[in-house]
């Protein structure tokens, strides 16, 4: 039976994937060391002779900034480097660089109740490029920093999140699976009650 969980610590965020539009399911990101969010509000407002009577704040973007190592496959289509018409095994990073939008889902753990939530930004870009970090001598590799821009899907979704302890248990594995692998705001939505059909009357 599902649970309500009332308290969740993120100890660590682990099993990082992104997927983009042409390809059917999610490629491991990279190893993250942090991430961070900060949503940007919109504020509609109404003034009355110069005084502000009503104010809506609205989300309209998030900013998401990521230490990690990337994968190179990843960090490839993230920043539109590119190998075409090159010789093989040659790379292009320049002006002609057009990072695609993605997805990108994570698992949350809280090691205090040993509880698990899943985590999706449903349309992401780079928000800046590629960057670059060599020390020669260090004792640790550097991660890399990586500045993302997540904006409003078509079901006006940004992050969504689901507790694992929560999920109904039919279904649920199959649920799981297809959010690390696969996610789209379709996945989360509601089924709608199917209307019985009214029966039919015999002469």
């Amino acid at each position: 039976m599902p649970t309500t969980i009332e308290e969740f610590d993120t100890v660590r965020i682990t099993e990082f994937a992104v997927k983009f539009k042409d390809e059917e399911k999610a490629q491991p990101f990279g190893c993250v060391g942090t991430i961070e969010g900060e949503s940007e509000i919109v504020a509609i407002i109404k003034r009355c002779e110069g005084v502000e009577k009503k104010r809506k704040p609205k989300v309209s973007k998030m900013t998401i900034t990521i230490s990690a190592h990337v994968r190179l496959a990843a960090q490839r289509r993230i920043f539109g480097i590119s190998a075409d018409g090159l010789k093989p095994g040659v790379y292009k990073y320049g002006a002609d660089s057009i990072g695609d939008t993605f997805v990108l889902t994570a698992v949350g753990i809280d090691e205090f109740e040993d509880e698990e939530k899943l985590i999706a930004f449903s349309n992401c870009s780079a928000n800046t490029g590629l960057t670059l970090s060599i020390e020669n001598g260090a004792e640790e590799v550097a991660e890399i920093e990586l500045e993302f821009t997540a904006l409003v899907d078509d079901k006006r979704g940004i992050y969504y999140e689901t507790y694992i302890s929560e999920l109904a248990d039919e279904g649920k594995e199959e649920f799981i699976t297809n959010w690390k692998t696969n996610f789209t705001p379709e996945l989360v939505l509601a089924i709608p009650a199917e209307t019985p059909e009214a029966p039919v009357e015999t002469p």
